[in-house]
């Protein structure tokens, strides 16, 4: 049996009786990579000999019997677009294959004073964007559920990493559903936080007022504890918000009596496929079950949200990514004869199909005379969307759908189809466009035997209701339990 099918509570105690070594983590999480990565490929990078050497440092704490903490010890995965120091970071992008940083992003230097061990860098879609990880510039990632179904995206890796058990919890990033989705289609549980929760500083920028960093778990809990470790104001980054860090953790009540669930009829409606639509009103009878009630409400603008979304993240793509260009760092183009050149082949070579097309989808939308038209129009919208969800709050505790309109689809599948592949994140874009946290956890198997996501949505700043629901939830049904046979 695995160590990671342990809860982190249980890890912490073990550790804490001296019947395992922090050491002993690091190297279940090693073993476990070398057998099933070759068919998942969730990592891109390895940290061996850094987690090693932290491992015995953390070991000789341990003997000394200093104060320790709910992370400590523990080994993560870190998505490849949030900055390490020392430890390769490239956003799963040819342009960045040789970038070594010489800092820590905030969120890694939280996890350090909590006392993680770092295990290496995890596969994406390159610079996060993409919804099903076959955008990686060196390899696709398979969901360990079944190696020929995507993992979703941008965060595969980190999900699947999760799934596969090569470590107990990892972050990822959700710019429009891209912690939420893979985590439904690996079977985990994903949160994205409120905007401006978590730090941004050394999140690698995709669109910087969508991206949030949020964590990837097994189980609801572990995944309160790690938001803990990563919340709080950062100097570095000016759109963190200055406000209390509650205990997540100790929201884990299982009272859901008096909660008032609304359950928006669009995401219920045309396009959500059968088995997700029954897997969320099974979730609601549970939870009814439980002593919550539900009523079906509407989010009229939602249907608006992927073109707001498409147009808004792309025209940020485009300013974020001019700073790729082969001068400073990165790649640089061996085939050029003058700086034109140089500039032009370096962005030609360096860049995926996917990231090319959406920078020039933002360069337009930008350039003169189309700025009106679409980025202003755009704006205008997501303010619209944002008002639906403060609208509906003002008589519900959380909104309730499903993460995702199917399971998982094949490798290749939808590749030639971008809108196509741009409509699996329906259900979670309208969350990331109005800055609100959400969270997936799973609701049960496919007739394939693939999982489904339940999405639970909450007020700014109120993650805390969010882990209440999900933890009832949760420990009134099994679905958590059940794991991949890799």
């Amino acid at each position: 049996m695995s160590l990671f099918t342990h809860s982190l509570k249980e890890l912490q105690s073990l550790l804490q009786a001296k019947e395992i070594r922090v050491a002993d983590l690091v190297e279940a999480s090693y073993k476990r990579i070398s057998e099933v990565d070759d068919t998942v490929s969730a990592f891109l990078t390895l940290n061996e000999e850094g987690a090693r050497q932290q491992a015995q440092l953390l070991d000789e704490k341990l003997v000394k019997g200093e104060a320790t903490g709910p992370l400590f010890g523990m080994p993560i995965g870190i998505k490849d677009n949030i900055v390490t120091k020392n430890i390769r970071t490239t956003c799963a992008s040819k342009i960045l294959e040789n970038f070594d940083p010489i800092y820590d992003a905030t969120v890694v230097q939280k996890l350090q004073g909590a006392g993680t061990v770092t295990i290496g860098k995890l596969n994406m879609d390159e610079f996060a964007m993409g919804s099903s990880n076959e955008n990686s510039a060196f390899k696709t990632v398979r969901n360990p559920w079944n190696p020929e179904y995507v993992p979703g995206g941008s965060s595969g890796g980190s999900a699947a990493a999760v799934a596969a058990g090569e470590v107990l919890f990892t972050l990822g990033s959700d710019t429009g559903g891209s912690i939420r989705q893979p985590a439904a289609y690996c079977g985990v549980v994903g949160m994205k936080p409120t905007y401006g929760r978590v730090s941004r500083f050394g999140l690698v920028a995709f669109a910087s007022s969508l991206d949030q960093i949020g964590p990837v778990t097994n189980n609801v809990e572990d995944n309160a504890f790690l938001l803990e470790a990563i919340c709080g104001v950062d100097p570095m980054d000016g759109t963190s918000a200055n406000v209390d860090v509650p205990k997540f953790s100790e929201a884990l009540t299982g009272d859901i009596k008096g909660l008032r669930i609304a359950v928006p009829k669009e995401y219920l409606g045309e396009g959500v496929g059968e088995e997700a639509k029954n897997s969320v009103l099974e979730a609601l009878k549970v939870l009814e079950s439980l002593g919550a009630t539900w009523e079906e409400v509407s989010l009229p603008h939602s249907k608006y949200a992927l073109a707001t979304y498409y147009l808004l993240s792309s025209s940020e793509a485009s300013a974020n990514l001019a700073r790729f260009d082969g001068v400073r760092y990165g790649y640089r183009s061996p085939n050029a004869n003058n700086l034109i050149d140089m500039y032009k082949n370096t962005r030609a070579e360096g860049f995926g199909d996917e990231v090319k097309r959406r920078i020039m989808l933002g360069t337009f939308a930008l350039s003169s005379g189309y700025y009106d038209a679409y980025y202003k129009k755009a704006q205008q919208v997501r303010t619209l969307i944002k008002k639906d969800f403060e609208d509906v709050f003002e008589s519900y505790d959380v909104i309730i759908g499903p993460t995702t309109p199917t399971p998982a689809f094949k490798v290749g599948e939808k590749t030639d189809d971008p809108l196509t592949m741009y409509a699996n994140d329906i259900l979670t874009i309208p969350v990331n466009l109005a800055g609100v946290p959400g969270l997936s956890l799973p609701c049960g198997l496919s007739q394939q035997g693939l999982p489904l996501g339940l999405q639970i949505i909450g007020k700014h700043f109120d993650e805390s209701t969010i882990y209440r629901v999900a933890h009832a939830f949760e420990q009134a049904t099994d679905h958590h339990t059940k794991k991949p046979q890799l």
